[in-house]
């Protein structure tokens, strides 16, 4: 998989990295249903061991149309990471629209206290060859 732009984001010490990438060969065009990788990294530059207990996405298509995706970790793990380590994962999105975006936010935990805080996911755009801009 080529790579996309990269968005970053870095709240309460820990840096979130998207990299968002249109995939055509799973994308169903003439059912308007266009298909996005995306690769995220997520690095503790806290002193801290956190635990990423859960996410909040919002996935907007070019009508405006929101979906609301919560649930606990992210691809079936709740990652720990150690002070200066990182974790990765991919995943992917479907829209009815050639384009759109995504942002949200991570529930993370500081493991010796249990202190939870949120992380932002950094909003990133997914935008496909098959978009269509018309004049203003």
């Amino acid at each position: 998989m080529e790579s996309g732009q990269a968005f970053t984001a870095t709240t309460n010490g820990i840096k979130v990295i998207a990299i968002p990438l249109f995939v055509p060969e799973q994308s169903i065009i003439h059912q308007n249903m266009f298909f996005w990788a995306y690769n995220i990294q997520i690095e503790n530059m806290r002193p801290e061991v956190v635990q990423l207990m859960g996410r909040h996405w919002q996935v907007v298509d070019a009508n405006g149309d929101v979906q609301d995706v919560q649930g606990v970790g992210v691809v079936g793990q709740q990652p720990i990471i150690q002070p200066g380590g990182r974790f990765q994962y991919s995943s992917g999105t479907f829209l009815k629209t050639p384009s759109g975006m995504m942002l949200g936010q991570y529930i993370m935990q500081i493991s010796n206290n249990e202190e939870k805080f949120e992380v932002e996911i950094p909003a990133f755009s997914l935008d496909s060859p098959y978009e269509t801009h018309k004049p203003a």
